[in-house]
């Protein structure tokens, strides 16, 4: 039996009339639902929301559902902020699809009230933890549910680096860096880069260089359950940075070694009862197209 959801808390992609718009409509039928709603505050700054304005922290103490109004950056950013609780993420897109956000602007109504009623898909997502030694003044783990990104900060220009894999040296590779992502960002930075796509219910990590200087340095895909260690050669460490989430930038500082690992404990996303992974691959992908259909 689905958990009756009494709260629910919304994050909107910040100073986007789109956003303002839906949020008056999810808002709307909450109130309809019997459903207390409150708007993280930073979402909105000083606009009249017709809701409480919450934070993060007070959000994931009291509330049953974090719906995210955006795109799929929006919910990233959301799934980072909610890491280590229980609360499911429900995603409502401003208009393009999104390989997270499902709901589009038009069936806010039907879908918001089949999500209440306990008609939904739910999915675990796991994320990336990242732990930087020896760097300062960042709070450490850092979190990401697509990828994690070692590179170089200079145009034109190569950095050097070593991978290990559970204790066990991997490479040295010469390239503009390294993206390290899950089955969610394999379609992100990673399928860019050449990456495969990896389906979100498998437990893998992939590690995908970055225009390596060598054509035999190929993408690797391991169990999420390894300890990923790299480690920038001193003469390349000030020429190199990492990015996370392509949200969240670390220069990097002699002396550092990253480590990156699952992290403890699965987002929970919301899907529709009639959600298939594989329609999304096809329609941001453009799979399927006419000269492949059946007569």
């Amino acid at each position: 039996m689905q958990h009756k959801i009494r709260s629910a808390g919304l994050i909107l992609k910040p100073d986007d009339y789109h956003a303002l718009q839906a949020l008056d409509t999810v808002i709307e039928v909450l109130a309809a639902e019997q459903v207390e709603a409150c708007v993280e505050a930073t979402s909105v700054m000083d606009a009249d929301v017709g809701a409480p304005l919450q934070s993060i922290d007070e959000i994931t103490r009291s509330c049953d559902l974090v719906i995210v109004i955006g795109g799929d950056g929006t919910l990233l950013h959301a799934a980072r902020m909610v890491a280590g609780t229980d609360i499911p993420l429900l995603g409502v897109n401003l208009g393009r699809l999104g390989f997270l956000v499902d709901v589009s602007p038009d069936e806010i109504k039907p879908r918001l009230k089949e999500y209440l009623a306990g008609e939904y898909i739910s999915e675990a997502r796991h994320l990336l933890a990242t732990s930087i030694s020896g760097h300062s003044h960042i709070q450490m783990p850092l979190l990401a549910l697509n990828d994690v990104v070692l590179h170089k900060s200079e145009l034109a220009r190569m950095i050097e680096f070593n991978v290990y894999i559970s204790g066990k040296p991997i490479n040295t590779y010469r390239a503009d860096g390294l993206v390290i992502a899950t089955p969610t960002g394999s379609t992100a930075y990673s399928l860019s880069a050449g990456g495969p796509i990896v389906h979100p219910s498998l437990h893998a990590i992939t590690l995908v260089p970055i225009c390596p200087h060598t054509l035999n340095n190929r993408p690797l895909v391991v169990s999420a359950d390894s300890d990923i260690r790299l480690t920038v050669e001193k003469k390349d460490i000030g020429n190199s940075m990492l990015t996370l989430d392509g949200q969240t930038r670390v220069q990097l500082e002699h002396g550092n070694e990253i480590t990156v690992r699952s992290y403890t404990k699965p987002v929970q996303l919301l899907h529709p009862k009639n959600y298939d992974y594989f329609d999304i691959l096809r329609a941001k992908l453009s799979w399927g197209s006419s000269a492949n259909v059946e007569p």
